[in-house]
């Protein structure tokens, strides 16, 4: 029988993750189905919109890996960053310097995905996302203390340990076996693993060391995509964050599950279904954004400058819309107009097939005119 007081990574069979490999099939079958597609969608956009989704899904992962750890970031301060790392065109507002250092590592990873897996990358990511802090005593380094790196929740008196990572003293070896492991296990290694497997198993293999002082979950989602980008052969644009973070309970409820022994197969079928739930999701999002360029080109010089103002706010919300729909007052409130106005400007988007109208009197509610399937 196992010993439940000892953590995966205190077992003889450290770290021979077991699975079952023909759980796994249909689903990384599936996921290089996807791919495909999403990659056939990416080439019939123009450079503007790629480059817009490029922004848009990397601004979104890096919100959703920081808010993951409980780090609230603003999102116009960093899709600025991430705009400037990238050369593009942007305002010329101060970057604080958290936005700043997670847009540079959210960059690297998408820009320089092949470089090879090494300590060097690991400390410039996290000098990346440790940028301005002052109260670590390893930046851009392994941890070193002698106290027990421990995940813990509750009070004080009496807290529920989670998870105690490996000693600080043994972190060397062990990110020198998982680096061994990374690059035996790639593409071009001596044992390649496919795409969704490996991206899994590296993610919890690296967390479970859990090497750095601070940042391990936000480095250990990049390597996942990482892993990704890899076996694709070119830099995946996968909401894994956004969707990790919406289901944030389930994925903390699946590491603790794993981190007891080394037989991890449900925790792949886990991390290969969110694989494929983010990928649907930056399909949504390119869908939408092709409908949205449609939506504008059909509707070009149709629009005054109130309707205009109201649709770009609506276009802003992305693929799930305008939370409840727009009211004739939400309208009103956006432009500042009178309600005469707003009424005569929501009927003639009505009109324009640019709004669809549902409901009745007061529970009237507009909505965008745009399908998800171009």
């Amino acid at each position: 029988m196992e010993d439940w007081n000892h953590w995966n990574w205190q077992q003889a069979d450290w770290p021979d993750f077991r699975y079952d490999r023909t759980k796994l099939d249909v689903l990384e079958a599936e996921f290089l189905r996807q791919s495909g597609v999403f990659s056939g969608s990416i080439r019939h956009i123009n450079v503007g919109d790629k480059e817009q989704i490029t922004v848009e899904l990397i601004s979104e992962e890096a919100l959703n890996t920081s808010e993951i750890e409980g780090e609230i970031l603003n999102r116009d301060s960093l899709q600025s960053s991430i705009r400037r790392n990238f050369g593009l065109a942007t305002d010329n507002r101060k970057i604080p310097p958290a936005e700043q250092g997670i847009a540079q590592m959210m960059v690297e990873l998408y820009r320089e995905f092949e470089v090879p897996m090494c300590d060097t990358l690991l400390f410039r990511w996290h000098e990346s996302l440790m940028n301005g802090r002052r109260d670590l005593a390893n930046i851009g380094s392994y941890r070193t203390g002698s106290n027990p790196m421990q995940v813990v929740s509750g009070p004080l008196h009496n807290p529920k340990v989670h998870f105690e990572a490996p000693p600080s003293s043994t972190v060397p070896a062990e990110m020198k076996r998982f680096m061994q492991w990374f690059t035996r296990t790639s593409p071009k290694g001596k044992t390649p693993l496919p795409i969704l497997t490996r991206a899994g198993i590296a993610h919890l293999f690296f967390v479970t060391i859990h090497p750095f002082e601070d940042g391990n979950g936000r480095i250990g989602r990049a390597i996942a995509e990482k892993a990704i980008s890899e076996g694709l052969g070119h830099a995946a644009l996968i909401a894994l964050s956004l969707t990790i973070n919406r289901g944030r309970k389930t994925y903390y409820d699946m590491l603790e599950r794993s981190n007891k022994g080394n037989e991890i197969t449900t925790w792949l079928n886990y991390f290969a279904q969110t694989v494929l739930d983010a990928l649907a999701h930056s399909q949504e999002l390119v869908d939408f954004l092709i409908s949205k360029t449609k939506f504008y080109d059909r509707l070009r010089g149709q629009l005054n400058e109130r309707q205009d103002k109201v649709i770009a706010r609506m276009m802003r919300e992305g693929p799930s819309g305008f939370k409840g729909g727009l009211s004739a007052e939400n309208y009103i409130r956006l432009t500042g107009t009178s309600r005469a106005t707003a009424t005569r400007d929501l009927q003639d988007l009505v009109e324009k097939q640019a709004l669809v109208r549902t409901g009745t009197l007061k529970s009237t509610r507009y909505h965008l005119s745009i399908t998800l399937k171009p």
